[in-house]
């Protein structure tokens, strides 16, 4: 019989019969009309219990779960293992819909949960081999005692499985139960270890400054790359380590002696390899987007202050991390006592812990107190693969590929099967960069020369991909009492690299560089390498007795904001060519020099004030050049009064503020958008055009922010520029040359092109004057920087891919805010795409170690994972306004302020 083809195909039909059994189930969640009483069973029968007791199969005695009125938990056990097992179970309560989906993520099995849309995101995941890893790392090399904690949680978490499915669960998985038949398989241990390769994943490092230079090599000359990429200004923000501070070496260092790099070696492979490089840049950024997005903006602040400069004569530890913005949030705050501390029971710790993982990430013990930043090291390479018909070629010879058969499940629709390839570097990550149909095709086959892009895959080599002992680091850190056994917990945390500070109760400060960080033969790692040379290979790691370290720095403090960790020139090893710029490391340094100069002390308030900084770098640079400049239109002059005697912070309620970000990110789109290869464009970014009489405002086609000049040029054909600290250097190194190429602009038939610095910034004052009329109205008191730079909460699943109607469920927001990019105050925005809030201050911390009873912590959103419990986002309007709260620590304050007390039993 022939096909209908005067309606929707099967696969159509089964989509929209999804989408309204999911329309129809989430009205009922909502409490709309009948709904009411589907709401109390689907949404409040997965509320944990809080009080009474419950037994717990597997415990050698009582453990009680303590909750504040923030519904933070306090746990106190007898053992280790009761302690953790309590841990596991715990999470489940608030927490598994989020810890089921991360371990669907890192192992490569969305597809299960979520269908076909998933299915390129699993085969890149599967590719890249996560799980298998995690796997090696359980089975070879984590401690005994490790496992043992391990085994402990996911026997809690599985204890909680037992008694809860489908609606009890979750409202997700009551919605999820009318789709499909999908049921949620037990807990392991090897689910915990594998998020650690997410997060490595979202702190990768410069794997994408890889690609777009190779990209921009097509187009630009190598000097004009060099510009857009500046040498770290250590003359001007100091790196973590001053005085370079590493153990002993036998090995010298010539500067002079340095290897060049690899931009003649593989330049011209990358150039005919721009189209597959450029796909492979959307896949990176697209997966995994359940983490959020990876860019300039992804860092944090953490700073430590001796007691010499404090009011309490003790440290004070301050650590902010930034990340995607995601409900909940990534992390869940916890304490895991001892009763008894001891050989049997060996953790009295607090902090921030992941949910589906044991132990405590960030936090304090009784001795401790410690927090992370990423340390950005360049630990990941992309290798030019050589194709020939016989596999690869690497040296003299010609090697097959490592081959291996991958099945993919996939919910309402048959299996997927994909072959993933490898060679001696690594997974080839660009068999995943095209459509599905491409997926595991062999790349043409051909003696290619290196000018040749059609004879090429590329491979990953990257720390993460080879096995490690992070989870033992997290544990040895939790009981770590000195600053040697802190740095023994560093020499174990592989992946990924981050920089660690400390703090003790005795007084001393310090600060370490931990992580894999590979030495390579030939090259730098700033473009992808020729793989079929032999020379371009990692020869090993840095000596773990080589990464540089401080302890007790007689300045009486560390800054780690992902600035440089030490003088390049003056270090024999290269961790990177691609840190932060330093703009907020070097405020944080200002600040706390402004405070103790003339001998002032800090106080825990000071610490919070100064997480809550929001002054712009880039606002100081500019805005006395904005200030000279003389517009011709009494509009744009009216604007520009805004900027006189502005003092550069970025409160929320701002005008000038919000101006001056327009002109900033005009700015960055009239110098350099139409100057870079259409390959970086980010997509979907236009259109604003003038008005044809050019009597009025821009006008906007849809519904987005970005500006163009003329009325049928597509933004979304050129790239622009993210707006982060490396932006602010490769225009500061521009301003002296008023008469720079990259200040010329080509014009139109309507009106002139630019012809130096002061032309484009008055061309950039008057777009932003046209922006912020539309998109604010034109009355420039109603003007503020907070209704352009919005944050909203999304539910990383269901908040972002189902109907309007849904997110509301799920998500919350929008909320308008201060702080923006490159400040200490780090809610960034990419200029590319708009103003939004991309990445934020994840959580706040201050650790007084003189009485940790005082210490403060904030989450960004709540305890729990459960939309409309009371605990889902009560944390979020004190983090807007910067406030911090209680974290009790002692057994007295804990039980002092408990609100609900669950016993759980053998």
């Amino acid at each position: 019989m022939p096909a209908n083809n005067n309606g929707p195909s099967p696969k159509k039909k089964r989509g929209r019969v999804g989408l309204l059994v999911i329309a129809v189930v989430l009205l009922l969640v909502a409490g709309v009309g009948y709904g009411g009483y589907w709401s109390v069973n689907a949404v409040r029968a997965s509320y944990p219990e809080t009080t009474g007791s419950i037994k717990l199969e597997g415990l050698s005695g009582p453990v009680q779960v303590k909750r504040d009125n923030y519904g933070i938990p306090q746990i106190y056990a007898d053992t280790d293992e009761d302690l953790f097992r309590a841990q596991g179970f715990v999470q489940a309560q608030d927490r598994f819909w989020e810890m089921d989906v991360r371990r669907h993520l890192t192992s490569g099995r969305l597809s299960e949960m979520f269908g076909e849309k998933q299915v390129e995101t699993d085969a890149f995941l599967r590719t890249m081999g996560w799980r298998k890893v995690a796997q090696q790392e359980y089975d070879t090399k984590l401690s005994p005692r490790t496992k043992q904690y391990l085994r402990a949680y996911a026997a809690g978490v599985n204890a909680y499985l037992k008694e809860h499915e489908g609606a009890k669960l979750s409202a997700e998985y009551a919605a999820m139960g009318l789709t499909n038949d999908y049921k949620p398989e037990k807990w392991t241990p090897v689910d915990s270890v594998a998020w650690l390769k997410a997060m490595a994943w979202d702190l990768r490092g410069n794997m994408q400054e890889e690609i777009d230079r190779s990209l921009l090599a097509g187009r630009l000359s190598p000097r004009e790359i060099e510009d857009l990429y500046p040498a770290y200004p250590y003359d001007r923000n100091a790196p973590i380590v001053e005085g370079g501070s590493v153990d002993p070496l036998s090995k010298t260092f010539d500067p002079e002696k340095a290897p060049a790099g690899t931009r003649e070696s593989a330049g011209a492979a990358a150039q005919g390899f721009r189209g597959r490089l450029a796909s492979l840049s959307r896949t990176l950024e697209d997966v995994p987007a359940l983490l959020g997005p990876n860019g300039n903006g992804i860092g944090s602040n953490s700073w430590v202050v001796s007691g010499k400069h404090t009011a309490t004569g003790k440290p004070l530890l301050a650590n902010d991390p930034h990340l995607a913005p995601q409900m909940p949030s990534l992390w869940y705050q916890m304490g895991l006592h001892c009763r008894s501390v001891g050989k049997s029971c060996r953790h009295d710790v607090s902090g921030f812990t992941f949910s589906g993982m044991p132990g405590v990430v960030i936090g304090h013990n009784r001795n401790i107190a410690w927090g992370f930043t990423n340390l950005g090291a360049d630990v990941s390479d992309l290798y030019l693969e050589k194709v020939t018909d016989r596999g690869y070629l690497y040296g003299s010879r010609q090697r097959p590929f490592t081959t291996r058969k991958e099945t993919i499940k996939v919910a309402g629709a048959p299996s997927r099967e994909i072959t993933v390839r490898s060679t001696v570097h690594g997974p080839v990550v660009s068999d995943r960069s095209g459509e599905l149909g491409d997926v595991g095709r062999q790349a043409p086959v051909g003696d290619a020369a290196p000018d040749r892009g059609h004879g090429y895959a590329v491979s990953l080599q990257w720390t993460a991909l080879t096995p490690g002992k992070s989870m033992d680091a997290v544990f040895a850190l939790n009981e770590a009492e000195d600053f040697q056994q802190f740095r023994s917990a560093a020499r174990d945390f592989s992946v990924p690299a981050q920089n660690m500070i400390y703090a003790d109760t005795k007084g001393n400060i310090g600060y370490q560089a931990p992580g894999r960080i590979p030495v390579r033969g030939e090259g730098d790692g700033r473009y992808p390498a020729p793989g079929w040379d032999p020379r371009f290979k990692w020869t090993g790691y840095v000596p773990q007795a080589a990464l540089p370290y401080e302890y007790n720095p007689s300045r009486g403090y560390i800054v780690t904001a992902n600035q440089a960790v030490i003088d390049q020139s003056k270090y024999p090893y290269t961790l990177t060519e691609d840190w932060g710029y330093g703009a907020r490391s070097q405020r944080i340094h200002d600040l706390i020099q402004s405070r103790i100069d003339d001998g002032g002390k800090i106080s825990t308030d000071d610490m919070r004030t100064m997480q809550l900084d929001s002054s712009s770098e880039i606002a100081e640079l500019l805005t006395p050049l904005l200030l000279k400049i003389d517009p011709e239109d009494p509009e744009v002059r009216e604007a520009q009064k805004m900027l006189a005697g502005w003092d550069y912070t970025q409160d929320a309620d701002s005008a000038a503020a919000a101006y001056f970000n327009s002109v900033w990110r005009n700015v960055l789109k009239l110098a350099f958008g139409n100057k870079l290869p259409k390959e970086l464009r980010v997509e979907g970014q236009c259109l604003r055009v003038r008005p044809a009489d050019d009597s009025g405002p821009m006008e906007d086609l849809d519904g987005n922010t970005r500006l163009v000049r003329e009325c049928g040029e597509r933004a979304a054909d050129n790239a622009q520029p993210d707006g982060g600290d490396r932006w602010y250097e490769v225009v500061r190194n521009l301003l002296d040359d008023e008469d720079s190429e990259w200040w010329k602009t080509s014009g139109t038939l309507r009106e002139p092109g630019d012809r130096n610095r002061d032309e484009l910034l008055a061309h950039a004052m008057r777009d932003a004057n046209w922006e912020l009329t539309a998109k604010l109205g034109k009355d420039r008191e109603t003007w503020s920087w907070g209704r352009l730079h919005q944050l909203n909460l999304r539910n990383q699943t269901l908040g972002t891919d189902g109907p309007g109607f849904l997110q509301g469920v799920f998500n919350r927001g929008p909320w308008n805010v201060g702080g923006g990019e490159a400040a200490v105050n780090a809610t960034g925005w990419n200029a590319a795409g708009g103003y939004q809030v991309v990445w934020v201050p994840s959580m706040r911390m201050v650790v007084n170690l003189g009485d940790f009873d005082k210490s403060r912590w904030i989450n960004l959103t709540g305890a729990s994972g459960h939309a409309y419990n009371t605990h889902y986002s009560d944390q979020t309007e004190k983090w807007l306004k910067g406030d911090l709260v209680r974290w009790p620590f002692s057994e007295k304050k804990v039980a002092d302020s408990t609100d609900d007390t669950l016993a759980l039993i053998p």
